[in-house]
């Protein structure tokens, strides 16, 4: 009988950005594979290579939403009628309703895998909050067969709270640089986004691709550069490129226009693109990548500017220090603290030789992300749960 594997996530922009890879390999091994996720698009369910069934599920951001819970009852019923060999589940919300509808199925429970891309709960979350989102993980730390963790704090959190029957550490699911341009092209078209944004030499583009969310705080960046143009003048324009959407796209964009960031040609401008598929190219353009981020797994964003030879400026949180080393690939500064954040980048745009420094180590060091590197590390953790399918 052919095995089948299930993956779930809150979006499913989630399994396109990262999984994919992964579903191929189960097709290769002839798994019948299916995905269920949140977020259905306006023009319907997305072709998702590699996906044998695909179907949409009523996840809403807030834990205790109605839909979340209908989410698991529709899970539940199909966990029962599909009789999956292994569930891999994915982004913190889904993980716990799917593991939910799993453990309460009235059939025999699949294997169960959690990704964690990054806890949302760390040392200076507030007590209240730390202890609801502990407590859904402890909740479900039984059915939960193996628990990969791919930054240290979540990798000791996950130990110390024995939130897995079996704990173990990735780094990350590896990023496919293979999109990323040769440099002569790759400097090309970052040439001609630098004209279109009228860019000369000595003007700065600093990017952040990001959902706009409160956990992301595009607003940190926007007022250290409000703080920048105050501060003095400086070696050419600024130019902030803030891509993605979200449900703070709007007020960002108003925040921006109290600071005075968005007039065309100004000495310092902030530009909301929305999303941006061709993100190689405006690294090619950038001369900095930046990222305000409350917490991350293992930041793609960051990760994608790291392989462009970019220096980043970035919080002091999980994840990115994962990434990033103070003075040798990057900069970094206390999350939400945009004074710090503005001296950091203030730091970058004066230190002669500094840029490039950063550029180059980060450019090195990021190398063992890649999709190549990593895979195979992945791959050998989903064959330790799958060498237990009887």
């Amino acid at each position: 009988m052919q095995k089948k594997v299930l993956f779930t996530a809150s979006t499913f922009s989630h399994i396109l950005n990262f999984h994919l890879p992964y579903l191929a390999q189960f097709k290769r091994l002839g798994w019948q594979v299916h995905v269920a996720c949140g977020g259905l698009p306006a023009d319907g369910l997305p072709d998702i290579p590699g996906a044998d069934a695909v179907f949409a599920l009523p996840f809403k951001k807030k834990m205790l939403a109605a839909g979340n819970f209908q989410a698991a009852r529709l899970l539940r019923q199909k966990i029962a009628a599909e009789k999956y060999a292994l569930v891999s589940t994915h982004t913190s919300l889904a993980a716990f309703f799917t593991r939910l509808a799993a453990a309460t199925a009235l059939s025999p429970r699949p294997l169960l895998l959690n990704m964690v891309h990054g806890y949302l709960f760390d040392d200076q979350t507030p007590a209240l909050k730390k202890t609801v989102l502990l407590s859904a993980e402890k909740l479900m730390a039984g059915c939960t067969d193996l628990l990969l963790t791919m930054n240290r704090w979540d990798l000791a959190a996950a130990r110390k709270y024995r939130l897995g029957c079996r704990i173990d550490f990735i780094p990350g699911v590896g990023v496919d640089f293979s999109r990323f341009a040769a440099s002569g092209e790759g400097a090309a078209s970052g040439q001609a986004r630098r004209v279109q944004l009228g860019l000369g030499p000595q003007d700065w583009l600093l990017v952040y691709a990001a959902e706009f969310s409160g956990r992301k705080s595009q607003a940190v960046l926007l007022r250290a550069l409000a703080e920048l143009a105050q501060a003095g003048p400086l070696p050419g324009r600024l130019v902030l490129l803030l891509a993605g959407q979200g449900d703070k796209l709007a007020e960002c964009r108003q925040l921006a226009g109290q600071l005075g960031l968005l007039a065309a040609g100004g000495p310092v401008q902030a530009i909301f693109p929305g999303q941006c598929g061709d993100m190689p190219q405006w690294y090619a353009a950038a001369d900095a990548a930046v990222s305000a981020s409350r917490s991350e797994g293992l930041p793609f964003n960051i990760m994608e500017a790291m392989q462009a030879g970019l220096p980043v400026v970035a919080s002091a949180v999980k994840g990115h220090l994962d990434l990033l080393q103070e003075g040798e690939s990057g900069l970094l500064y206390p999350y939400g603290d945009a004074a710090a954040c503005a001296a950091q980048l203030a730091r970058l745009l004066r230190e002669p030789g500094l840029a490039v420094r950063l550029g180059q180590n980060a450019h090195r060091q990021v190398q063992q992300y890649g999709l190549e590197q990593v895979f195979p590390q992945v791959w050998a953790q989903y064959e330790r749960i799958i060498e237990q399918i009887k």
